[in-house]
């Protein structure tokens, strides 16, 4: 049972008992306070981190402009399917303006009538050439 307790005291011993003396603390005092700047092994990998930055700009420029491009295709989409539909209007307008009764109908208001006379079919012979 004795070395059950003294288990228990070392675990709660090791634990932290303020916020800074933590890892994440020291950490955080370090990055906060400019003593990563001095540091040597930091220093090292301060072009890897400028390639990480460019890599999250042209990630986030990316898909700034495919939100775009999407948002302009959903445009162009509902404008085609407006004209479509004044298409079909438009195409079931002329079908109906363009029977006969309704060309006689407003021929009738230039006054211009329906022949009844047959046609009358003109033959011209060519002469022969010598």
């Amino acid at each position: 049972m004795k070395s059950n307790k003294k288990k228990a005291e070392k675990k709660l011993k090791k634990q932290p008992k303020e916020f800074t003396t933590g890892r994440f603390g020291r950490a955080a005092r370090e990055v906060l306070g400019g003593g990563v700047l001095e540091n040597e092994r930091s220093f090292r990998m301060f072009p890897f981190l400028i390639y990480l930055a460019f890599l999250a700009f042209i990630y986030i420029s990316v898909d700034y402009m495919a939100e775009g491009q999407v948002r302009r295709i959903g445009k162009l989409e509902k404008e085609l399917k407006e004209l479509r539909y004044e298409y079909v209007s438009v195409k079931s307008s002329l079908m109906s303006i363009s029977k006969q009764s309704q060309l006689e109908k407003r021929l009738e208001r230039l006054s211009i009538k329906e022949n009844n006379e047959p046609v009358k079919v003109i033959h011209i012979q060519q002469k022969e050439e010598n």
